[in-house]
């Protein structure tokens, strides 16, 4: 019995190792938040793209006008992103004068726009000039979806955060993190 008792007190032992997780890194806590904002925030931007271009067709087929049909698609399509963003991607954000955050929203929203027309332009107009080949369909696809495209959403994801749904004071707890019991 006393051999017993030495072996569960014995330092060198497993029975001794207090059941604590160790703590994860203060750089792979962000990196897992980051990952998880990202993936959400990715989520909101591939629903809001399938809503303007279903909202898109669908006036085209009644039929609207193209650059009316656009601009209101457009329009339903960010106001969603800007919800689904602000309740669901940084719902721990700052959330105050939601006129102003919408707004906002928009305009950077605008900007991401500009920045995948700007690819496309540079491409088709510039560049075209001097290679022929990157005035075709495949090349403007490239620059404007593909190129434009992912520059604009990496602007928009930064501008966002940065300048809409800023963090509050205190930051969001990792929901994998379970600190150690005393």
């Amino acid at each position: 019995m006393q051999r017993d008792q030495r072996r569960e007190s014995d330092p060198g032992t497993l029975a001794s190792v207090p059941p604590t997780s160790p703590r994860p890194s203060g750089l792979r806590t962000r990196l897992r938040a980051l990952v998880r904002e990202i993936g959400k925030f990715s989520a909101v931007g591939s629903i809001a793209f399938a809503i303007d271009l279903l909202i898109y067709n669908l006036l085209l087929n009644t039929g609207s006008e193209t650059l009316t049909a656009k601009t209101i698609s457009t329009i339903v399509a960010t106001t969603l992103a800007f919800f689904g963003n602000r309740y669901w991607t940084w719902r721990h954000g700052d959330h105050t004068h939601l006129a102003r955050q919408y707004t906002t929203f928009f305009v950077l929203n605008a900007i991401g726009l500009g920045i995948a027309l700007a690819c496309l332009a540079i491409s088709h107009y510039v560049l075209g000039d001097i290679w022929p080949a990157l005035r075709s369909q495949a090349a403007d696809n490239v620059a404007g979806l593909l190129v434009g495209t992912a520059l604009g959403t990496i602007f928009r994801f930064w501008s966002y955060r940065k300048f809409v749904f800023r963090a509050a004071d205190v930051p969001p707890r990792d929901p994998a993190y379970s600190p150690p019991s005393p």
